[in-house]
């Protein structure tokens, strides 16, 4: 069967289950990759009347808190210190400055592509100390966890790490408790899902009477997902769907999720957008804490308010779509962003800036 003709079938089996649920319908995704493949696809335009899909805290430099971003900014601010991050975290505005402004004044700001990068910096400038920014969530914990323990078993003492790596379900819970929100279904993020398997996400099933939907990234991937969504809200279910299980296993991968225990431990982390949350953060077991950039350098993270008038808190929890912040669009917008929303590839702001209304009406204009 062509795309075309699967994607026919598919909305055609969403518009016969939607009208079958005879309610409106509420469904989250919670990735920041599926936020970007729904907006690029236009998969909004496909759906009936009474369904309605929002982003959530999906986005792992998104979520980062404003006081994290500050902290990252003053370790840069270091004459001994070199920063080692991913690119999207270069441009995220900090409370008065950023890692691009840092780096423009002179700060040694690397972009890299993995945390092996990193030690490999390290070992290569023995002279000053080299900082990685951990941001991510359960996808990329495994890897900075096998580039600590390398720094440690070849000795290099100058790499330490700013543990900001947060845990999916917990966001999720605090969302749900949260009553800001009714979700009648989550499309699950894929790439988590390989690391932390489907089975984490039934106990939402369960407890909250949520039906999940783990997913691809194809559109007919996601849009499988969607009506599978809906076909549960239908028929009064409440259960976890893997969609994506060439990838996901039930248990997920228990060889990274082995190196992520070996390193780190669950504790609290504070959120964009949703505030301290248990359990939610990855931090370092006890016996790493010299690879602790905040504990070797004494630089807390604050609490810190978000940007004046930036409601990009507002848009990871699902109150509202990234245009209905007044400051969308103008003056924030990718190129002089005001929150990290409009920052990140993955970001909700980016991609409706890129693929919603406004690039349509950019493009008449044209």
């Amino acid at each position: 069967m062509s795309i075309a003709a699967k994607m026919q079938s598919l909305r055609e089996a969403l518009a016969h289950w939607a009208k079958q649920a005879a309610r409106p319908l509420t469904l989250m995704e919670v990735c920041g990759t599926h936020t970007m493949a729904i907006h690029r696809h236009g998969i909004h335009s496909l759906l009936p009347r009474n369904v309605r899909l929002i982003s959530g805290p999906g986005c792992p430099v998104c979520v980062t808190s404003q006081g994290q971003v500050d902290q990252i900014v003053e370790l840069s601010r270091r004459p001994d210190i070199t920063i080692a991050t991913f690119g999207d975290m270069v441009r995220v505005p900090g409370s008065t400055s950023s890692l691009e402004r840092e780096r423009a004044r002179g700060a040694d700001v690397r972009v890299v592509y993995s945390p092996h990068d990193a030690v490999a910096l390290a070992e290569a400038l023995p002279l000053r100390q080299v900082v990685f920014i951990g941001i991510g969530f359960e996808t990329t914990q495994p890897t900075i966890a096998a580039a600590l323990i390398e720094a440690r078993r070849r000795g290099i003492g100058n790499f330490t790490v700013v543990p900001a790596g947060k845990r999916v379900p917990p966001a999720l819970t605090a969302l749900l408790d949260s009553g800001d929100l009714r979700l009648d279904g989550v499309i699950c993020p894929g790439h988590v899902s390989v690391i932390i398997g489907s089975r984490a996400y039934e106990p939402f099933a369960q407890r909250y009477h949520l039906p999940c939907a783990v997913a691809g990234f194809e559109p007919t991937e996601v849009l499988d997902a969607i009506v599978a969504l809906v076909r549960q809200a239908a028929e009064q279910r409440a259960e976890v769907e893997n969609l994506y299980g060439v990838w996901v296993r039930r248990e997920g991968n228990r060889r990274a999720l082995e190196m992520i225990e070996s390193v780190f431990a669950a504790g609290p982390a504070r959120w964009r957008g949703l505030g301290l949350i248990a359990e939610s953060g990855f931090l370092l077991r006890n016996g790493w804490d010299d690879y602790d950039a905040a504990r070797r350098f004494g630089i807390e993270e604050g609490e810190v308010l978000e940007p004046p008038g930036c409601l990009c808190g507002d848009v990871l929890r699902g109150r509202l779509q990234p245009s209905e912040c007044p400051l969308f669009g103008r003056p924030c917008t990718p190129e002089d962003p005001v929150g990290p929303c409009m920052v990140s590839t993955e970001g909700s702001c980016a991609a409706d800036y890129r693929y919603g209304p406004r690039q349509s009406q950019r493009c008449r204009e044209d």
